[in-house]
């Protein structure tokens, strides 16, 4: 008896659905003060949602924050903040994960001037999306900032971008610097996840 196979044609995938794009205004209004866990960027009109800082995160922040008081830039007047509205061009809007301001730039602050951080730096976890990661990466030196910072607590390192293309890994006792933006900012890999 001969067998017979059966073929199903396969199911054509659904259209992947657009983003729903929204103006800043309309992002400004309806994401700033929104306190839900999670953090919100704009990326060209489309809205970004990734999970906001948790615990060992903060813990993160406050060894950072630890080093930085022992800066000129801190002596200076400058800023450590976390998740800082940032437009890092006219289309795009971002609250990195860490961020310093200078003096100078603190003071245009409060002015209302839209100030972009020299140094930042990202904690990325497992679930970020490489390509997501570098384009951020590529849209932040565009704007200026000097120096990224991407921090891999499950591997224990840090990438210290001082372009796109310029990267010294940090683990164990390798020194990761701030410079050029923050000569004085220097912290062993092995400090931060201790």
């Amino acid at each position: 008896m001969p067998t017979t196979i059966s073929q199903t044609e396969p199911k054509p995938k659904a259209p992947r659905r657009q983003p729903r794009r929204i103006s800043k205004e309309q992002f400004l209004r309806d994401y700033s003060d929104k306190e839900d866990g999670y953090k919100y960027e704009w990326n060209n009109g489309v809205v970004e949602k990734t999970k906001a800082m948790n615990q060992q995160q903060a813990i993160l922040q406050a060894v950072f924050f630890r080093h930085f008081i022992n800066t000129q830039t801190f002596k200076g007047g400058g800023l450590f903040t976390t998740e800082t509205d940032m437009d890092t061009s006219p289309s795009h809007f971002r609250r990195p994960d860490l961020a310093i301001y200078t003096g100078e730039q603190v003071r245009l602050m409060k002015k209302g001037e839209n100030q972009v951080a020299p140094w930042l730096a990202e904690i990325i976890s497992p679930t970020d999306n490489a390509d997501k990661i570098n384009e951020k990466l590529e849209e932040y030196f565009r704007a200026g900032v000097q120096v990224v910072w991407h921090i891999f607590p499950t591997s224990k390192k840090v990438d210290v971008f001082t372009s796109p293309d310029d990267v010294t890994i940090c683990r164990g006792k390798t020194v990761c610097s701030g410079a050029p933006a923050l000569p004085d900012f220097q912290i062993p890999a092995e400090a931060l996840f201790a």
